[in-house]
């Protein structure tokens, strides 16, 4: 008896592996973060994310122009706000003339055509750390969301072609859609940060812009890790309310929340791989552990794998790299 079917014909080599393959990663893939601060020259190296930088907005020009030769077309902006410049309010967001703003129009300026996507959330604001304001120890809702679209609507005259909402606050895409369509910023686009777990993968990233809370956790809104079925109602609630975009948040460990709201949505799926997964691969990498471009490029097909059209990363230059 013969086999009629032998499967690893279609493996014998990388010419044929090539040609059936499912899955492929390529720079238009990517949204790639990139943190500003004040000051003049500044390139400082986050410990905790080795080579990985916050800019001045002099130095922010350069970056943008060298993400833009190497193909990469959508940059997602945060900022690392001083100290004397928070209160519980987030009153420094709503600055016109505050570094994100600034940023904006510097990444504009630089590269018009570049997709500049903007954080919206009131931690790096924050005296306290936390996503919204704070009264009597709790994180109040509906306040936070009237600041939230004032902030979204700041970052639109700035120039934003979207903004991302990721403090997980009910009801805030209603009330920045409503916002953005009441002052006829009709193009601006909302990525909501649907699915974002409270995690304990942010931690390099909130050494980044110094916005670890300043009391308790975040697990009065961000989602508990151990719910499946929740990501899907709270994804589907923002499409509902406006969302053009939906974000899972964090990657590499929630892939089933990634693959559950692909087969239910019909907006394009994002996935952050986040800081903490950056940092666990470096570090590993330094070590001589693992392979550091072998699992990387794993890491980022199991997303794609899993059904993210879009994928925030931190890798994003190294595997337009790698790509050459």
């Amino acid at each position: 008896m013969h086999q009629l079917r032998r499967n690893r014909r279609l493996r014998t080599n990388d010419s044929i592996r090539s040609l059936v393959r499912e899955h492929t990663i390529t720079p238009n893939d990517f949204l790639v973060p990139l943190f500003v601060v004040e000051g003049n020259n500044v390139k400082q190296e986050i410990a905790s994310m080795p080579g990985y930088y916050r800019y001045s907005l002099d130095l922010l020009k350069n970056e943008v122009k060298e993400v833009w030769a190497m193909g990469l077309k959508a940059v997602l902006l945060f900022v690392k706000v001083p100290d004397n410049l928070k209160d519980n309010k987030g009153t420094e967001a709503l600055n016109p003339d505050g570094l994100m703003q600034r940023a904006i129009k510097t990444v504009k300026d630089v590269a018009p055509e570049m997709l500049v996507m903007t954080d919206v959330a009131l931690d790096p604001y924050s005296s306290y750390g936390h996503d919204g304001i704070v009264e009597d120890g709790y994180i109040v809702n509906d306040p936070t969301c009237e600041v939230l679209a004032q902030m979204s609507l700041s970052h639109a005259k700035a120039g934003a072609d979207f903004v991302a909402p990721s403090d997980m606050m009910d009801g805030r895409i209603l009330a920045i859609r409503t916002l953005l369509e009441e002052e006829n910023y009709k193009n601006t686009g909302i990525m909501s940060y649907s699915a974002k777990y409270a995690s304990g993968f942010y931690g390099p990233f909130r050494d980044a812009l110094d916005s670890a809370p300043g009391f308790g956790d975040k697990k009065t809104y961000q989602m508990d890790f151990a719910n499946r079925d929740e990501a899907i109602k709270e994804t589907l609630m923002d499409i509902e309310e406006g969302a053009d975009i939906v974000m899972v948040k964090p990657g590499l460990a929630y892939l089933d929340i990634v693959r559950d709201v692909r087969d239910v949505v019909d907006v394009p799926v994002a996935v952050y791989q986040v800081s903490g997964e950056y940092a666990m691969l470096k570090a590993a990498a330094a070590k001589g552990w693992l392979d550091h471009d072998a699992i990387m490029m794993e890491q980022l097909i199991a997303f794609k794998r899993a059904g993210a059209q879009i994928i925030a990363s931190y890798f994003a230059k190294d595997v337009v790299k790698l790509l050459g």
